[in-house]
């Protein structure tokens, strides 16, 4: 499917195309599936529908053989694919590898794409040559299924500017990881490893260091709203059909405390996820407050959701067999990712300092 542009606002979402990627990721994304992804390292069925749909590209420009759309339909996209726990690169392959490579004028690939996040353990360096080739050394870490990524893009400093570099998948020494959902994460030894020139590019203006740290994050706050989003529906259904004393436990006051308090944490990070989203797509340069606002509200949420929904479940909750431990695990994972402790929070509170005190309600309304 190809995304349609909005002509008008680049922040309103493409409705039919959000219907379409949640009614895929319902079909595809089964406990089985979900499941066996963790055991092997990828699913190949819920990739091929999902790129065969067009979805993995959506807010890459089509003329650089993406689906188009906007930022704010990729973001809708993953809040899809973060309410049904899909485990593959889809952030990576779009908004994140995908934008990079496109504004540098290289080739997206038809198949997944990965990208260096530059990650705690990172010491890639880069060496620009006579030739336009670039030499690689160091250690990319923590890269998103490096192993099974057709291209791994880049971002790289040299002596002569930044260059984005798309890295032929196999290349150099993979040393397989994983987060604690079970979504690889893997180290790649790119020492000796010298990229072609035609596989490198000036980054398009907007291609930055902090962009993409923004974009990650972004990335990850939609997701972990989707997780939230299904947590919270789980809980309540569980809690509605789970007896207890000849009634439901969803009419106990303590547990329906919990149900509410988590409804709520879900309901609070999808509010401000759209919103960064909305104003992301219309200006990025200007939403980079609403992206660390909503980063801030999503971790925080992630860590009080996840207490009262195992809460609420008891000890089915810790079971392999029920799908809890796909949304929570993710939801513990993902908060950890494109961001060091407190780093949000205290870009958010230097914002607002360096604002002043008079304009601390504009900033936070405007």
């Amino acid at each position: 499917m190809t995304a349609t542009d909005p002509t008008t606002d680049p922040g309103m979402v493409d409705e039919l195309l959000v219907d379409s990627a949640y009614r895929l990721f319902a079909g595809v994304c089964s406990f089985e599936a979900v499941q066996k992804a963790e055991a092997d390292g990828w699913a190949p069925a819920i990739w091929d529908a999902v790129a065969e749909a067009g979805f993995a590209w959506i807010g890459v420009p089509d003329t650089a053989g993406g689906s188009g759309g906007t930022l704010a339909d990729a973001c809708a996209v993953l809040l899809a694919a973060g309410t049904h726990a899909a485990p593959i690169p889809l952030a990576e392959t779009g908004i994140l590898g995908g934008w990079l490579l496109a504004g540098a004028g290289l080739t997206v690939p038809d198949g997944p794409v990965s990208v260096v996040p530059g990650a705690t353990g990172d010491s890639l360096s880069a060496t620009l040559n006579g030739d336009g080739s670039v030499a690689l050394a160091g250690i990319a870490a923590r890269v998103p299924w490096a192993r099974r990524a057709d291209r791994i893009a880049a971002l790289v400093g040299t002596a002569d500017g930044p260059r984005v570099v798309s890295i032929p998948g196999g290349s150099g020494a993979v040393r397989p990881g994983t987060n604690l959902a079970g979504e690889p994460r893997d180290d790649v030894d790119l020492t000796g490893v010298t990229v072609p020139a035609d596989s490198v590019g000036v980054p398009a203006a907007d291609a930055t260091a902090d962009n993409l740290r923004l974009r990650g994050a972004l990335s990850r706050v939609m997701l972990m709203a989707g997780a939230l989003e299904a947590m919270s529906r789980l809980t309540v259904e569980y809690t509605e059909q789970r007896q207890q004393f000849g009634r439901p436990v969803a009419r106990f006051q303590a547990v329906q405390q919990h149900l509410v308090w988590g409804a709520q944490d879900a309901a609070i990070t999808k509010m401000a996820a759209q919103v960064a989203a909305r104003d992301a797509s219309r200006d990025f340069a200007g939403a980079t407050f609403q992206i660390a606002s909503a980063r801030t509200i999503a971790e925080g949420c992630a860590s009080t959701a996840t207490r009262w929904a195992h809460q609420a479940h008891g000890a089915m909750g810790m079971t392999q067999e029920y799908a809890l431990h796909h949304l929570s695990r993710r939801l513990w994972s993902w908060r950890q990712e494109w961001a060091a402790p407190n780093e949000w929070a205290t870009r958010v509170g230097r914002m607002a300092e360096s604002a002043g005190a008079d304009n601390l309600f504009p900033l936070i309304t405007g």
